[in-house]
């Protein structure tokens, strides 16, 4: 489909279309553009034929790097020198290795399970995050002079967009417009999973300012041999600090529970208005009323049947929503033997059958909630709020979490006491009249976002002085 777009420095570029409604850039609608340098004016799908698709070399060396000033001398005086390189598999990464970079990325108490060794190494090995699938696995891995590991980065080759949650499929539309290839691009992610946090994974040494910034600097020269390198759900620090190192800055936005210091659900309830608590109320009565039961089960309590069954109900959502299982039933039996008690598998039962699931994993501070589906020849009033939202506020006041994250869209999550937060992304592109379209085109749907995340929070559910 061809993209509609131009670009000059003295105008908005209609380039990528005009505010999008859910503030994200979906295909746009046939028409004409154009480009040239420095101005782009008009663009054609043309007979002009697009360059083969480069590959990046797996397993391949990105340099050696020398550490400098006094923190990145080592006892004899010598500059130490660290080798990054590319691997085609994260099995070829120690799960202590790359946990423990993990582990000092975040903090112990934002503890992230997307950013095991367990969890991505699930996707790789249920072949749900595969070259087949077009994720081809291109981790970034650095090592100091004695094989230790000081950094590590989740990345991956990608030849097309979908699996990411942040949009940028016109981007691609208008490369392709103009004679150019926008895939295979770089995706530096959790494959499926909108969930913030670190993305450059690196130890906490003395020196780890400075492997940063090395990583950093490999990840761009690699990105040299393709169109553009995407950092998508970053922490906050860590996008900021890129937008210093030549990166483009996008927010999103997502629907949080935040966590008061509620000892129960009811309490919770009492900080919302009358006629959202009433309704809520409402909708977890049609629960018992329908004769389904709920339970949250942990680690051994989930067995094989809930895992065959939960992939039953998943197929069914993505047959009916979206048309492509991104996962395979192989990776739900894969997290739930490597992974234990991080993962509450919310379940409901109608009598001895399960006729629902939802998928959560516990972190350091929140519950990350991810999946849902149910059986696909019944339909149950409110089930899916109270499986996916109200259990999930329970369990997160039962462990003493600070916050639920409930995945990625959904305003009806607001009037159940899930508020708008930003995400963050990060856009890194060769092409330099491409960039600076798009780096305007991101300005103005920034502006948008923020505005739209203020006029929902000043109308949200909870009483005055509720913050």
């Amino acid at each position: 489909m061809a993209v509609a777009m131009s670009y000059c420095c003295s105008k908005p570029s209609p380039f990528l279309g005009g505010y999008p409604t859910r503030f994200h850039l979906g295909k746009s609608k046939p028409g004409q553009v154009a480009v040239q340098a420095p101005r782009i004016s008009s663009l054609f799908w043309g007979a002009k034929k697009s360059p083969e698709p480069k590959e990046i070399e797996t397993n391949l060396s990105l340099g050696d790097f020398t550490l400098t000033g006094p923190e990145g001398v080592i006892s004899e005086g010598k500059p130490s020198k660290i080798s990054v390189s590319v691997i085609s598999s994260i099995s070829e990464v120690s799960s202590s290795d790359w946990d423990a970079c993990s582990l000092d990325a975040t903090g112990p108490d934002k503890y992230n399970p997307f950013l095991t060794h367990a969890f991505l190494s699930s996707l790789e090995h249920s072949a749900s995050a595969v070259k087949e699938t077009g994720w081809t696995p291109s981790h970034i891995v650095a090592k100091d002079a004695n094989e230790n590991t000081l950094g590590v980065v989740p990345l991956y080759l990608k030849s097309h967009s979908y699996g990411e949650f942040v949009f940028d499929h016109s981007w691609a539309d208008a490369y392709y417009s103009f004679g150019s290839r926008y895939y295979p691009k770089l995706q530096c992610c959790v494959p499926f999973t909108p969930v913030t946090g670190p993305r450059i994974l690196v130890r906490n040494t003395l020196f780890k300012d400075q492997v940063f910034d090395i990583i950093v600097s490999a990840l761009k020269d690699l990105t040299a041999k393709i169109s553009s390198l995407h950092i998508t759900f970053p922490s906050k620090k860590e996008w900021d600090k890129l937008s210093d190192k030549g990166f483009l800055q996008r927010i999103g936005m997502q629907y949080h529970w935040k966590n008061r210091n509620y000892k129960n659900f009811d309490e919770f309830l009492m900080d919302m208005k009358q006629s959202k608590r009433k309704n809520i109320r409402q909708e977890r009565k049609k629960i018992l009323q329908q004769n389904l039961t709920m339970k949250r089960l942990r680690g051994d309590e989930i067995k094989a049947r809930h895992w065959d069954a939960f992939y039953n109900f998943y197929r069914n959502t993505t047959d009916n929503k979206w048309g492509t299982p991104y996962l395979t039933r192989e990776f739900f039996h894969n997290i739930g033997s490597k992974m234990g008690d991080q993962v509450l598998l919310v379940v409901a039962e109608e009598g001895d059958e399960l006729v629902a699931g939802a998928l959560n994993l516990i972190g350091g501070d929140t519950l990350f909630g991810r999946l849902w589906g149910c059986h696909p020849r019944a339909y149950y009033p409110s089930l899916h709020f109270e499986a996916c939202y109200y259990q999930a506020i329970e369990a997160a006041i039962e462990l003493d979490l600070s916050t639920v994250e409930a995945g990625a869209q959904g305003e009806h999550k607001i009037q159940r006491g899930y508020m708008p937060v930003a995400t963050y992304s990060c856009h890194y592109l060769i092409n330099q009249s491409f960039r600076k379209a798009i780096e305007d085109f991101l300005v103005r749907e920034s502006t948008q976002v923020k505005l739209v995340m203020k006029l929902l929070h000043d109308s949200g559910p909870f009483k005055e002085g509720v913050h």
